[in-house]
């Protein structure tokens, strides 16, 4: 098969747009109670589009999670784990997110989620892509980026082989990450809603498209490869000596290069990034990776190319 041979995708049927699986990400929080009494401008001809509350506990309680982390724990030992009294709540709640929407890897998985979360870093409206081979997404990530251009929006590829995220939307065939920021925990801004909001509308546009016929060429986008997570420097009691330094504050997706300032220690010493190559830098300060010891992760640059795709049956009403 050549690059340019069109590749028969099936249609996308089901959707589902997720929001509080961190119960202090707001946007998604308000945005997916919106829909849930006034799903209008989520519905598309051909697909149903499912608004879930993915955390309701910690939604109501305004806190990241009960027990652990909702959006770690969709693995097989988790997902498979036998369900006694003291098995953590989001275990749990992993376990019936699974049985809705999944089964995880299987044909009767939900064809496409929209995860959609807050950071506190300075990110913008970044799309999280799981799988570099997954034609689709990055058809998709290709259109919302024209479609909200010149704004940035930068995509972030987390297919890394010891970094293992077993996140809330890997339940569906196609999983798409939307991280809009920078935001607090807790609060909801209007600006950031309102670009969250445009990325699903877009993606839902496209899916849209897609189910109508409408071929999409081959294309290529820019992504953002994880590498690696970098720790605070910590001293012989495990505790964070030095915090992000100025220069490197709010600047995620920019270049890092050796010799560039990484983290101030409160005695005014600078320690400085080593490193042979550039890097970007994302997630910087993150508040809720400190308790994961991150203080930001280390990214390069790549292209990935899509192959020409088309849906394998035609919507009949395509009006």
């Amino acid at each position: 098969m050549t690059s340019s041979s069109v590749v028969d995708k099936p249609p996308v049927r089901r959707v589902a747009i997720f929001g509080g699986t961190h119960g202090n990400e707001l946007s998604g929080v308000f945005l997916v109670k919106h829909w849930q009494e006034n799903g209008a401008e989520i519905q598309r001809t051909g697909m149903e589009v499912k608004p879930f509350l993915t955390n309701p506990r910690a939604v109501k309680k305004c806190t990241r999670y009960i027990d652990c982390d909702l959006n770690r724990v969709f693995d097989p030992d988790n997902l498979g784990r036998t369900v006694v009294e003291d098995i953590p709540y989001e275990v749990r709640r992993a376990q019936e997110i699974n049985h809705i929407f999944g089964p995880k890897g299987s044909d009767d998985a939900y064809d496409l989620i929209f995860d959609l979360h807050n950071t506190t870093s300075n990110m913008g409206g970044t799309l999280i892509l799981e799988n570099s081979r997954d034609d689709f997404t990055i058809q998709m990530f290709h259109y919302i980026k024209n479609a909200l251009a010149p704004e940035r929006c930068p995509v972030l590829l987390i297919e890394h082989p010891n970094l293992k995220y077993a996140t809330t939307r890997s339940v569906a065939k196609h999983p798409v990450g939307v991280e809009v920021g920078p935001q607090p925990q807790g609060v909801v801004r209007a600006d950031t809603l309102d670009k969250m909001r445009k990325i699903v509308k877009h993606g839902l546009d496209f899916v849209q498209l897609f189910n109508q016929g409408k071929e999409f060429p081959p294309c290529t986008i820019e992504v953002f490869k994880i590498m690696e997570k970098v720790d605070y420097p910590r001293n012989e009691n495990d505790e964070v000596i030095a915090i992000i330094h100025p220069k490197l504050q709010d600047q995620d997706w920019q270049p890092l290069n050796n010799g560039d300032p990484l983290f101030l220690t409160l005695d005014g010493e600078v320690i400085a990034y080593k490193g042979d190559c550039t890097v970007y830098p994302t997630f910087i300060n993150e508040a809720a990776y400190y308790e994961k010891k991150q203080a930001f992760v280390k990214t390069v640059k790549m292209k990935l190319t899509a192959k020409h795709i088309r849906s394998s049956v035609l919507d009949q009403n395509t009006s």
